[in-house]
């Protein structure tokens, strides 16, 4: 059995998202619990098996699975055949591991930390700055609507959230914001986005 536990107007929509693009709603069950938030309100939810009271997490038979981009390689790995990643051991496999490891290890802490005002040359030869991260983007949408192509996939889904999350995140590069439209406008984000 695999459960999924999310919290309403949080990250974890990302994982709601890709369970709906990928049809996979009647094979995993959803369940919405209490987290911490950045304002302080809500609290610790003692139904959530996340170690850190965190979200989102997938339980599969007793197993957890945290972290969006983990549970993303997952749920495509452990049901294979949509377009929302390529298949296993296919040179496109290696390059969507790649930009699902990318939004972890460079995109998002760039962002956070000049969301938080931090600057030090450490920060930003780590995990880089801003402008790398709209380069890098930028480079990968030129002359294509997704990241990795003519589909959309997963990548998309993750990369373009932080910019729909913090839209005064997101650069003034006409790519850039047209992608981000074009993520927004798939009726499936637009149903979970909220949710």
């Amino acid at each position: 059995m695999i459960t999924f536990y999310h919290a309403p107007h949080s990250r974890s929509w990302r994982i709601l998202a890709l369970i709906e693009e990928m049809g996979l709603g009647d094979r995993i069950d959803r369940r919405a619990v209490n987290i911490l938030r950045a304002d302080g309100s809500g609290g610790r939810d003692p139904a959530n098996p996340h170690p850190e009271g965190k979200v989102p997490i997938l339980d599969h038979d007793g197993r957890l699975i945290s972290e969006t981009p983990a549970i993303m390689i997952y749920l495509t790995t452990l049901f294979p055949g949509s377009t929302m990643a390529p298949a296993p051991g296919t040179p496109d496999w290696g390059v969507f591991l790649s930009w699902m490891c990318w939004y972890t290890a460079a995109m998002e802490p760039a962002l956070l930390t000049a969301m938080a005002g931090a600057s030090h040359p450490v920060l930003y030869s780590t995990w880089r700055d801003p402008q790398a991260v709209t380069d890098r983007l930028r480079a990968a949408l030129d002359g294509r609507p997704w990241i990795m192509g003519d589909s959309y996939s997963a990548v998309d889904l993750l990369l373009h959230s932080p910019y729909a999350w913090v839209p005064d995140l997101m650069p003034d590069d006409p790519a850039i914001r047209d992608w981000v439209a074009r993520c927004q406008a798939r009726p499936v984000t637009q149903a979970t986005y909220t949710a």
